[in-house]
């Protein structure tokens, strides 16, 4: 399925005050797509991840409930809401753009099928994707997302972990919630999830690993081509598989067959990898909510010596000495604070962030 231009929010990509009248008309589009979404799965958040206790049925399955006496069930439900729900929710409060549930809801609704059903499969999906956000925070050591404290800053690292890695299961119930009788269409949609979550695994393995050694090469030998398809092959498996499958769930939603299940696969995950590219470009311009107001550190790949798709590009777009300082400068972490500032000018200034910005817009058009 082709398209000319990403239909997700691309990142702050043109610096304050420039923005086009075109891009103003877009974002403006954009808005109201997402609270439109956000409209219609406010309250499923709510049954998923309740902003209070609202019985064990939210946190365990059937068999692992029965028999508990009333006490037991209401003290375990306390505990279970403190310790799951409330580092989540600590998140989905914050706001967030949420265009993937927007954009599946969208999706079946083109495909004729019924959205208000599947609307707790979109926000099952927003509920993963803010748990990967509260595990990614901790891994990156990030103390800032939309504009408050990270989780395991206000929470801590053991409890923060736990209940982002619980909101993946949310989905589980919420395709018994939308199909009781439907069990092979309940088999479908998690096999979908559990291929995306695998291939998401893999992807923020090998951003936890880094590519430090695979930048040395690139700087060695003159060529980064190697660097960057390593970096967008990380980016297509830790972002854009959740996305494909929230394109492919919502394409077996609406009863649609195999080969536009595999297109709209195919071309979500090409989204997802454009907007892991976006935040990419975002983390060296900094992005603000609408009250101007920092929603992430600005630079913080830079501080944590984290190879990102503009970094590879500076590889050979920089004069080889000035590369390579930048690199040494920055490769293990910690920098001080003029080294980082020094390397992101030079990011800015030497084309890396405009060739990224093109490949994220090549991979939507060839989508």
């Amino acid at each position: 399925m082709a398209s000319t231009e990403p239909v997700v929010p691309s990142a702050d990509s043109t610096p304050a005050g420039q923005q086009t009248a075109r891009q103003q008309t877009a974002g403006q589009q954009a808005a109201g797509q997402q609270a439109a979404g956000a409209d219609r799965i406010g309250h499923h958040l709510d049954r998923l991840c309740p902003p209070a206790p609202a019985g064990l049925a939210v946190w365990l399955p059937d068999g692992h409930r029965s028999g508990l006496p009333a006490d037991t069930a209401q003290a375990l439900d306390r505990r279970l809401h403190r310790a799951l729900a409330e580092p989540v929710r600590h998140m989905v409060e914050a706001g967030g753009r949420r265009w993937r549930p927007a954009l599946l809801l969208q999706i079946v609704d083109l495909l004729g099928g019924d959205g208000d059903r599947f609307g707790v499969l979109a926000a099952a999906l927003e509920l993963a994707h803010t748990g990967s956000l509260v595990v990614d925070d901790v891994q990156d050591g990030s103390a800032l997302r939309r504009a408050r404290p990270a989780a395991h800053e206000v929470y801590g690292l053991p409890a923060a972990l736990t209940a982002g890695t619980s909101a993946y299961f949310a989905f589980d119930r919420a395709v018994g919630l939308c199909a009781p009788d439907d069990p092979a269409l309940q088999g479908r949609m998690r096999e979908v999830l559990l291929a995306a979550l695998r291939a998401a695994h893999a992807g923020q393995a090998l951003d936890i690993q880094g590519h430090r050694r695979e930048m040395d090469q690139a700087l060695a030998a003159g060529d980064s081509g190697p660097l960057r398809r390593l970096v967008l092959a990380t980016h297509r498996l830790k972002s854009g598989a959740l996305v494909g499958a929230c394109c492919e769930i919502a394409a077996i939603a609406a009863g649609a067959d195999a080969a536009v299940s595999r297109a709209l696969l195919d071309w979500g995950t090409a989204v997802g990898t454009a907007y892991q590219i976006a935040d990419d470009v975002a983390d060296l311009r900094g992005v603000t909510d609408d009250r101007g107001t920092l929603t992430k550190n600005v630079a913080e790949d830079l501080r944590n010596g984290k190879v990102t798709l503009p970094l590879a590009h500076a590889a050979t777009l920089l004069p080889r000495p000035a590369a390579e300082a930048l690199w040494t400068a920055v490769r293990d972490g910690g920098a001080p604070e003029a080294d980082i500032q020094a390397a992101r000018d030079a990011l800015l200034r030497c084309g890396a962030v405009t060739a990224s910005e093109r490949d994220a817009d090549r991979l939507c058009a060839d989508a």
